[in-house]
């Protein structure tokens, strides 16, 4: 160290850059010269599993690499950063990329692929040895790039080996997806220039899970089976990689930021973060406690609220959005976003819509995952473990809340409102399904045996999550035809009174109306069963119509499922009738309108009558 220190001396340094060696920040502090880190990971961090796992002496490394850390003046932070509370203060900048030097066209010209080929580049920094690439690997119409392939690795006529010299950016931009580890560099040249990339996860390696978030943020990755990798299925990743949207449209100059910021301390600008450095050295310290709870074979699971691409992201919609999933059929059982396929509609780069697939297409993991998990939220969990055949089309729905900017109870009177749709939002998955397909409950399947009913009758199953915040029952279920009366649908009023008998129930009124109020008013029909699961974010009882949100998210979803074709206005107008005359509850038509027709950052004007 004071060899280090008595050099920094004696070349009169005016600043210490490093890409995150402790030990430049700690000779920088003892030599009396300004330090600065840059990076999107740091040692500390990929160590931590010492402080828990190791004995004294390992422990010691990684506090001595924290002490060390926290002389840097600040940290210049990359997108897909890990938790990294040692450092004092942290400025975020762009994507930090090679720039391109020759286009596409002119990539293929080169390399003599027509545009009508498919380029998937192979880029794992050196294959496996003793690897073998086989023709069969590739659908048909593709061709495969490998980067750092061996003089002595024989390809097959759809493997092209790429020059030691080539410069990688330039292949990546022109091909149609890249196949790969998960590293910053990879990452980030993927999404600066949209390609989708097929990766495998890497063990041990504690920067991934940050990055694989930032990835699949944007929309960008499809995850391999590594078992896929080695024995050539490749096709249905590829297929799927080509059908990706990859929507990152922030900046890529994150080099020439970090260039300005560090010539600007160099000559003596004192930079201030425009984050609060005491919140977000906590939030890292959180989450790095929960990188330190990770076992081996359980996954890291980042918060929401830590995922830092939702804010750079910026794309948010008002009015309800729509898309129909469907189980792959290489993918029976899906554990991952990027396993349905989306066959109408699009996630919009919502964040929370995405994470709501991710809830949906872990269900059927949940018994495997009790441990860690809270009893009230494992008990929601359970219950939608079941609801829904991953062979049939699966509906999704988002609605928003909306907030009252002018009018207030004004749309009782006839004024004129302003009103905005809110961030937060409710999703509804719904599966419309043949009654002997449907997994009953156990109580559902007493209750029909109960009623001696030939064979199975249409039944609605509803899960909502979130039921211990207000004291409510998270399932409900009822036969279909308890709906129907003399033939005819029923009475408003006596649907008032069926879902008053329990009150931890009642909450389903403003679902299962739904339902009553398209039999009523639009005379649909239905003949199969329903299961539905009910994810809300929009808060309940803080004048911000969590009930209107769960009504238009309710009925766009059942409308989408049976093939309904309702306008926004008039979806709106029958779910004000939802709330007015199932639920009982005396509402203009200002919330519903706002969740229906809002649009996002935008005020929606209505003179209610």
């Amino acid at each position: 160290m004071a060899t280090e220190v008595e050099w920094l001396k004696s070349i009169n340094a005016d600043l210490v850059v490093s890409d995150v060696v402790p030990v430049a920040c700690r000779a920088a502090a003892d030599a009396g010269i300004r330090s600065v880190c840059v990076t999107n990971f740091s040692w500390d961090f990929i160590y931590a599993e010492y402080v828990m796992a190791a004995g004294h002496h390992h422990r010691s490394i990684v506090w001595q690499i924290a002490e060390d850390y926290s002389h840097c003046e600040f940290l210049i932070r990359l997108p897909g950063y890990c938790p990294m509370p040692a450092f004092r203060d942290a400025i975020d900048v762009p994507l930090v990329v090679r720039r391109l030097h020759k286009s596409r066209d002119e990539v293929r010209r080169d390399l003599g692929i027509s545009e009508d080929m498919k380029i998937a580049i192979l880029n794992f920094g050196g294959q496996p040895s003793g690897w073998t690439l086989k023709e069969e690997y590739l659908p048909e119409g593709w061709i495969c790039l490998v980067c750092g392939a061996s003089e002595s690795l024989d390809l097959p006529p759809n493997f092209v080996k790429l020059a030691k010299d080539t410069y990688t950016p330039d292949v990546i931009a022109a091909s149609d997806c890249m196949l790969g580890k998960i590293g910053y560099g990879t990452v980030s040249e993927a999404l600066a220039y949209k390609i989708p990339f097929v990766f495998v996860r890497r063990d041990y390696f504690n920067e991934e899970p940050f990055l694989r978030n930032m990835l699949e943020f944007y929309q960008g990755g499809v995850e391999m089976i590594r078992r896929d990798l080695l024995t050539g299925h490749w096709r249905p990743y590829l297929e799927r990689a080509i059908s990706l949207k990859p929507c990152y449209e922030s900046g890529i100059n994150g080099g020439e930021v970090a260039a300005r910021i560090l010539q600007d301390t160099a000559y003596g600008k004192n930079y201030a973060s425009d984050k609060l450095s005491g919140s977000r050295r906590l939030r890292d310290a959180i989450v790095l406690g929960y990188e330190l709870q990770r076992v081996p074979g359980r996954d890291l699971s980042i918060p929401d609220w830590y995922a830092n691409a939702e804010n750079e992201l910026g794309l948010r919609t008002g009015s309800p959005t729509t898309a129909i999933l469907r189980g792959d059929d290489n993918f029976p059982l899906p554990s991952f976003p990027e396993e349905f396929e989306i066959l109408d509609g699009d996630i919009l780069g919502l964040s929370d819509t995405v994470n709501f697939l991710k809830s949906l297409s872990g269900l059927d993991s949940v018994l495997d995952s009790e441990k860690g998990t809270e009893k009230n939220q494992l008990r929601e969990r359970k219950a939608a473990a079941g609801l829904f055949n991953w062979e049939e089309d699966i509906f999704v729905t988002r609605a928003p809340g909306r907030l009252d900017v002018m009018g207030g109870i004004a749309d009782y009177s006839g004024s004129l409102v302003l009103q905005m749709p809110t961030r937060e939002a409710c999703h509804v998955a719904i599966q419309k399904i043949c009654p002997n397909k449907q997994r009953l409950w156990k109580h559902a399947q007493a209750r029909q045996s109960a009623k001696g009913q030939q064979g199975p009758t249409p039944v609605l199953q509803i899960v909502s999550y979130g039921s211990e915040l207000s004291n409510r029952g998270p399932t409900f279920d009822m036969d279909l035809s308890d709906f129907m009366e003399d033939d005819k649908p029923l009475s408003y009023e006596k649907a008032r009174s069926y879902f008053a008998r329990d009150p931890s129930q009642r909450w389903a009124a403003y679902i299962a109306g739904t339902i009553l109020v398209l039999m009523k008013e639009l005379g649909v029909h239905f003949d199969n069963s329903i299961s539905m699961l009910v994810s809300s974010a929009v808060p309940e009882g803080k004048g911000v119509s969590s009930s209107a949100a769960v009504e238009v998210a309710t009925m766009s979803a059942i409308a989408a499922a049976h093939g309904l074709n309702i306008n926004p206005r008039d979806l709106a107008l029958l779910c004000q009738k939802v709330e007015n005359h199932v639920v009982g509850a005396p509402c203009g038509v200002m919330d519903q309108m706002t969740s229906a027709c809002g649009e996002a950052n935008k005020l929606l004007a209505m003179v209610c009558q």
